[in-house]
């Protein structure tokens, strides 16, 4: 049997590695167009900002290494041009030398991945806008940072490659910018969680400019002026475009390929495309959502080197199948690290499935072990079943274990109840005999039984403020005098029960606290009572961030960018 494979990386080197293991006379050919047939993607920005310092650690494999272990023959700087299904061939370019060749395949394997989405604006091709997909984007940033010595950098696109570039810029001592169209960072986010986010990486000197159309480029005075729709120009030394990725799908495409959304190769679940012996892989095909069933585009790594395991098992002769990504991510945000997996609440309704919260705020381990940080939680659920649908946290130690231990949840179908009863590992300087996760299953628990109704942020700008409800503040005297929302009154949980008689009777109330918890301890005291009452979801610290953050979002549209901060 002899298989082409079409692109390395991760989807296409872990079906060459894969196909090996199952078959030691198969002849194997990869070609890749770059210089580099392994690398790590997500480590490209580390290499630019220096953490990571030898270039040949973003390199996984060599072609050398790879024909030394697996006999697989490794031809990088080989552009496949075109697909022959009906001969079974591909068109081959050599880039370094110009020679053009056919190769015959019994099987293809097309990993294609996908490219930088470069919209047709003007000033695409100034020498001081780059784009970072590659091993070689990345060393022409490099380089051109270690020549040019640029003080100032705008970052068109705030998802995961453009957070982590304006770190590392930011760490090589470079102002930094985000300028995007959405009004938030990282769309796998609902905006209030994303708010942590902006938070953080405002306090550590990057600029954002969220809600603005980016219109074109001129280079001016040795650098770049960004053009916004709506707003003055942003100049800075270098621009980075990071604003998603397209599949790599033209040779499908030409090929006659069966596509699907926004152009990616389709795939069935053993990774077989519309024409017989060919299959694709990794960021360039269409895959299904774990959660919602919707088709979608999801390009992880992760998914990536599944599918290829996948496909090479099929290619085989086996009967591997992939049941979906829920897309499950981590990064690291300056001092904070970010995690979500499943849909997020604004996803949820988009596709009009019915979705409830629950924000908690518990501590990475044991309160009384010292070092023990805040992380914040919200997990999303289908109210009358309890399914879960995703989850987000955003925080310091923890975050990741905690996201795995959701995303496996999800994946094995338990719904946010058993989250109550997962046996989880605890020590004092790892968690709490109370798990964050244990803790979201007791509370979607009293959601789902009625024990507990809440409220939400999207609610309190529309509470009444004319007396026909009570809003109450169940924190201390000195954290209301520190900040509360306008129009609670305080009593504190602890002298609630004294004081009851100060709440009108007939009358809902609803209660907020710092994260949730004495608000809850308020809530049943007050049904014990008699009082029809809401706890707010998440507290007033969550609370305080997002309004924070929304004032200075807006702000910037009344003020200029000059007010961006």
């Amino acid at each position: 049997m002899k298989v082409v494979i079409v692109g390395g990386v991760a989807g296409g080197a872990t079906a060459a590695a894969r196909i090996r293991r199952l078959d030691e006379k198969a002849e194997i050919i990869v070609f890749e167009r770059s210089g580099y047939v392994s690398y790590a993607n997500c480590g490209l920005p580390y290499y630019i900002g220096g953490v990571i310092e030898a270039p040949q650690e973003l390199t996984l494999q060599t072609p050398e290494s790879f024909f030394e272990r697996f006999r697989v023959d490794m031809r990088v700087r080989h552009e496949v041009t075109a697909i022959h299904p009906e001969r079974k061939a591909v068109s081959v370019r050599n880039l370094t030398t110009g020679e053009e060749f056919e190769e015959s395949y019994d099987k293809l394997l097309l990993s294609p991945g996908a490219k930088p989405t470069q919209p047709r604006l003007p000033g695409m091709g100034i020498k001081q806008l780059f784009t970072l997909r590659t091993v070689e984007d990345t060393f022409r940033i490099k380089t051109y940072i270690q020549e040019h010595q640029p003080k100032s950098a705008v970052l068109a696109g705030g998802g995961f490659i453009g957070l982590e570039l304006a770190e590392n810029l930011r760490k090589l001592g470079m102002e930094v910018t985000i300028v995007q169209r959405p009004k938030q960072l990282m769309n796998p986010f609902d905006a209030d969680m994303a708010a942590l986010l902006h938070n953080e990486v405002r306090r550590h000197g990057v600029k954002l400019a969220l809600g603005h159309l980016v219109e074109g480029f001129e280079e001016k005075d040795g650098g770049v002026d960004v053009l916004l729709a709506d707003a003055a120009p942003l100049h800075a030394d270098m621009v980075v475009l990071a604003i998603g990725v397209t599949p790599d799908s033209h040779l499908a495409k030409e090929a006659g390929l069966e596509l699907g959304v926004r152009g990616s190769i389709l795939v069935n679940d053993r990774m077989e495309t519309s024409v017989p012996d060919i299959y694709a892989v990794g960021d360039a095909v269409q895959v299904k959502h774990f959660v919602t069933g919707e088709d979608t585009l999801i390009a992880l790594a992760g998914p990536a080197n599944k599918q290829g395991r996948i496909a090479a098992d099929n290619i085989c002769g086996g009967d591997s199948r992939y049941a979906g990504s829920q897309g499950s991510s981590v990064i690291q945000v300056f001092d904070l690290t970010a995690a979500v997996t499943g849909i997020n609440e604004t996803t949820a309704k988009r596709l009009g499935i019915q979705a409830d919260t629950v924000v908690l705020s518990p501590m990475s381990h044991a309160g009384y072990y010292p070092g023990g940080k805040l992380m914040t939680m919200k997990v999303v659920f289908e109210p009358k079943t309890g399914r879960l649908l995703g989850a987000q946290i955003v925080g310091y130690d923890g975050v990741d274990k905690r996201i795995d231990v959701l995303a496996t949840a999800i994946r094995a179908g338990l719904n946010g109840v058993q989250l109550k009863e997962l046996d989880l590992a605890y020590a004092p300087p790892y968690s709490s005999a109370k798990d964050p996760v244990n803790m979201a299953g007791f509370m979607i628990e009293n959601v789902t039984q009625g024990l507990v109704k809440q409220f939400h942020l999207e609610d309190v700008e529309r509470l009444p403020r004319d007396g026909s409800v009570t809003l109450l503040d169940a924190r201390t005297e000195e954290e209301f005098a520190h900040g509360h929302v306008e129009g609670f009154v305080n009593i504190p949980v602890d002298e609630l029960r004294e004081r009851l008689g100060e709440i009108a009777p007939g009358k809902s109330v609803y209660v907020i606290c710092q994260s949730g918890l004495r608000s809850y301890i308020a809530c049943r005291i007050l049904a014990g009572n008699g009082f029809d009452c809401y706890n707010f979801a998440g507290g007033f610290r969550f609370y305080d961030a997002v309004a924070r953050d929304q004032c200075l979002i807006e702000q910037a549209y009344a003020c200029g960018m000059d007010q961006v901060r």
